[in-house]
C-alpha cells in the first residue's frame, strides 16, 4: 500500500499521525489482509488524539473516494476501501467519544448501512457511558441518531442514569430516559425516581 497514491489529502492527513497511530492502523490492516476476525487492540495506547487523527484521516478517504481518477482504478479504489474499512474498524473498536460516535452513526445513515446502524447501536450500549449518550443526544442533528441515544440511554441501568440529572445540560435528556423507562418500560425504579427529584408533568421530547 502506497499512501501517496490515494492523493495529497490523505498523503498529508497520513503523515500528521502519530507514529503510535500509524502502527496501529498498519496492525489492524495487517490482520484483515490475514482475515482475522477482530481488529487488534493489544500493544497500542489510544486517546482523544487518535479519535481525532482517525476522524480526519477517513474524512480525507472518504472524500478521495469521490475522486474520478480513482473511480476508474478498480486495483487502487479497492485498496482506499480497504484502508477506509481499516480505519473504520479501529474507530469502532476503540471509541468512547460522542463525536466519533455521531461520525460514524452519520455516515452510515447517508449510506443507507442499516447493519453498520444496528452494530453502532450495539456498541453504544457496550462501552459509553451515559453522560457521552446524553452529549450524543444534545450534540447531533440528526433525528435518527438522537433517537437511538435516547432509546439507549432508556434501557441503561436507572443509577447509571440518576447523575445526569443533576447535571443542567442533560437534565431533560436524563429526565425523559427516565420517562421512557417508567411509562413504556413500566419501571417501577424509575417512577420513584422521578417522584423524588418532583417532575410530576412529563416531558414534550
Amino acid at each position: 500500500m502506497m499512501i501517496k497514491d490515494f492523493g495529497a489529502r490523505v498523503e498529508s492527513v497520513w503523515e500528521g499521525l502519530r507514529p503510535v497511530t500509524k502502527k496501529l492502523l498498519v496492525g489492524a490492516l495487517q490482520a484483515k489482509n490475514g482475515n482475522a476476525v477482530n481488529t487488534p487492540t493489544q500493544k497500542f495506547s489510544y486517546d482523544t488524539q487518535s479519535d481525532w487523527e482517525l476522524s480526519r484521516l477517513l474524512a480525507a478517504l472518504d472524500e478521495q473516494a469521490k475522486d474520478l481518477d480513482l473511480t476508474h482504478n478498480p486495483e487502487k479504489l479497492g485498496e482506499l476501501r480497504k484502508l477506509t474499512e481499516t480505519c473504520i474498524s479501529v474507530l469502532e473498536a476503540q471509541t468512547e467519544s460522542a463525536e466519533v460516535f455521531i461520525l460514524l452513526a452519520e455516515r452510515a445513515l447517508a449510506r443507507r448501512d442499516y447493519r453498520e446502524i444496528d452494530r453502532l447501536a450495539d456498541l453504544l450500549a457496550e462501552r459509553f457511558s451515559v453522560g457521552e449518550m446524553c452529549e450524543i443526544a444534545r450534540q447531533t442533528t440528526s433525528p435518527a441518531i438522537r433517537a437511538i441515544a435516547m432509546e439507549t440511554i432508556a434501557l441503561m441501568p436507572v443509577e447509571e442514569i440518576i447523575p445526569s440529572l443533576d447535571d443542567p445540560i442533560y437534565e431533560d435528556i436524563a429526565r425523559f430516559a427516565l420517562e421512557q423507562k417508567a411509562f413504556e418500560y413500566e419501571s417501577e425504579e424509575a417512577r420513584r425516581v422521578l417522584e423524588q427529584f418532583g417532575y410530576d408533568e412529563p416531558t414534550n421530547n
